[in-house]
């Protein structure tokens, strides 16, 4: 395996390993068992396990936006309605029990200031994009539909862990699409 390959796999591994254990609840030894590495290896790409979670973090998030913006670039009459879909598909593909970045920013905050900012500043961003999308196409208040928007994906994803993905997203669907009729 070369050395990109190992990061990959280490960075694939600890990511799932977090999502279904929590950070706290997965040892370093475990994901060097479970990519099936050597112990130098991980420690070669990453000196502790906050370098680790740091890294899962800014890789899900890159993910994330990736995911969003190749499903709005579809084209429609309703970006704000496909955002909240692309969300909700992230959800049940991706996210089924909950949000990482409010678990990182549970686990690190007052412990670990990167981490806490890493998880803090994917949250500002999601509110920053649907501000700029709702200036590009919206001529009421794009701060207020923001705010809104950002309000309903997070309820959707806190939603996941009680009622499941695939309800959460269903609500939440329907929920944007009433907002837009009451809004237009």
């Amino acid at each position: 395996m070369s050395r990109s390959t190992k990061k990959d796999m280490l960075l694939q591994v600890a990511e799932r390993l977090f999502y279904e254990h929590g950070f706290r609840g997965v040892g370093l030894k475990q994901i060097i068992r479970e990519a099936n590495v050597a112990t130098m290896t991980l420690y070669n790409h990453f000196p502790s396990k906050n370098k680790l979670v740091e890294e899962v973090l800014k890789r899900r998030e890159e993910r994330y936006w990736s995911y969003l913006d190749s499903y709005i670039e579809k084209g429609s009459s309703s970006p704000f309605i496909l955002a909240v879909e692309a969300h909700c598909r992230w959800l049940k593909e991706h996210s089924y029990k909950g949000d990482m970045f409010l678990r990182a920013i549970e686990d690190y905050t007052g412990i670990d200031d990167e981490i806490e900012n890493i998880a803090r500043e994917h949250k500002i961003r999601l509110l920053h994009y649907f501000q700029q999308l709702a200036q590009e196409n919206w001529d009421n208040n794009p701060l207020d539909l923001a705010n809104q928007l950002t309000l309903l994906l997070e309820g959707t994803t806190s939603m996941t862990t009680l009622i499941g993905a695939d309800k959460a997203a269903d609500y939440s669907i329907a929920m944007a699409k009433v907002l837009f009729q009451h809004t237009s």
